[in-house]
């Protein structure tokens, strides 16, 4: 065991070595897959995979605050996954909550609920926005600390509909007619009414688990991202993952679509 914990421990120092540190994305987003899959072949109930990813995050979120990484977009539940059995649903949703809420307790990280968040049972969306609000409320200094997106209740398609919703809203009591907004509407008028406004796109998206699909995380921000895909089941990603991901995007030449 002490044998194999000085390999890992060697290996992760040689990944460190080959990352390029001015080439650290500023945002990293995750798709955190495989509770479920890891749970099963584990022997474990659905309940205790989901509890298990819930207690990686806040590791995780040291090793990208470590690495230099300014914005952190993690998603943890989709519009889709609302349709999932009640049975699973609700347990989910407070293993959710609590760990938002001991993120929140941290004071470590800014954070920001991404997502429709009327979509969520309200005792979970109150519990939410609680969290939240406890972490942004009175910290020092919080421009000097990584900001953490939250998505729950998350959909890429949603997000995009929502943003338009809200640009036809403003403009509507503004006394435009929908021929001047159909006239003048833009992309950059999208973009500043997202769930993610004011923060750079992401540069680099991970996914675990071993699926090859971004199923809709971030749509409109991604354009230019590159992707990581990772085989690892979300409870065993591992900080060596984390830095081989980087590595990887450390050595890419990004073209941004040029």
């Amino acid at each position: 065991m002490a044998g194999d914990n000085l390999v890992y421990e060697l290996y992760e120092r040689r990944l460190i070595a080959q990352t390029d540190n001015d080439r650290t994305p500023a945002h990293v987003g995750v798709i955190l897959d495989g509770n479920r899959r890891w749970a099963k072949a584990m022997g474990f109930g659905t309940a205790q995979g989901h509890k298990r990813g819930a207690d990686k995050i806040a590791e995780f979120l040291g090793w990208a605050d470590d690495a230099g990484v300014k914005v952190v977009t993690l998603w943890m539940l989709s519009t889709d996954n609302l349709n999932r059995d009640p049975a699973e649903l609700s347990p989910l949703l407070d293993i959710i909550a609590h760990a938002v809420e001991e993120l929140a307790s941290d004071k470590q990280w800014r954070l920001r609920l991404v997502g429709a968040v009327d979509l969520l049972p309200v005792p979970v969306a109150d519990r939410l926005c609680a969290a939240v609000e406890s972490a942004n409320d009175g910290a020092e200094d919080p421009d000097a600390r990584m900001q953490v997106n939250v998505a729950v209740g998350y959909g890429g398609r949603q997000e995009i509909a929502d943003a338009v919703r809200e640009i036809l809203r403003e403009r509507a009591a503004a006394g435009d007619t929908l021929e001047q907004v159909a006239e003048s509407l833009s992309e950059e008028d999208v973009t500043a009414h997202l769930y993610t406004k004011g923060q750079p796109d992401p540069e680099l998206v991970i996914r675990t688990s071993g699926e090859q699909r971004l199923s809709g995380f971030l749509l409109w921000q991604s354009v230019h991202s590159e992707y990581y895909f990772c085989e690892v089941y979300w409870p065993d990603f591992r900080r060596i993952d984390f830095l081989r991901a980087l590595r990887d995007y450390a050595h890419r030449e990004r073209r941004l679509g040029r």
